[in-house]
């Protein structure tokens, strides 16, 4: 993920190629993570594989993010206190979506869904339509990201 971060980075900087370096050594990260998975017989129908999805966003939010918060709160780090509370808010919402989907999933089914948005400052994520100004972070809906 850090380098597809990076080539927005380079894009922005007027340098595409550096960018286009930065996506395509991602797309071989990818390619290696693959690999390794399917080595490690971590890769499995789409239940089992969303049952891997909600194991991850649920130790996020019980666990992972609110220590981040606490610790971050102790030692006084507000961005790292704010990044972590907009994490743990999304890795909730991640959770509740990929559980919906595993019950689709279950049933043979795809799961029913609407358009997708995400909050680009935050990742706070809404299916059906974004709201007018995000309830975590305060971001407008003119920047939400559809998917």
């Amino acid at each position: 993920m850090r380098y597809l971060i990076f080539a927005e980075v380079a894009e922005k900087e007027g340098k595409p190629n550096i960018a286009r370096l930065f996506r395509a050594i991602a797309f071989a990260e990818q390619v290696h993570a693959t690999n390794h998975y399917r080595t490690l017989g971590k890769i499995g129908s789409t239940t089992d594989n969303l049952d891997m999805a909600i194991a991850g966003e649920t130790f996020e939010v019980e666990e992972m993010y609110p220590v981040y918060n606490n610790a971050a709160s102790f030692q006084g780090e507000k961005e790292a206190e704010r990044s972590t509370h907009y994490a743990l808010e999304a890795e909730k919402i991640h959770a509740k979506m990929y559980t919906q989907a595993k019950e689709a999933a279950l049933q043979g089914k795809d799961l029913e869904i609407g358009t997708v948005y995400i909050c680009p400052v935050c990742g706070y994520t809404v299916e059906g339509s974004a709201p007018d100004h995000c309830p975590v972070c305060g971001a407008p809906k003119s920047q939400f990201k559809a998917f």
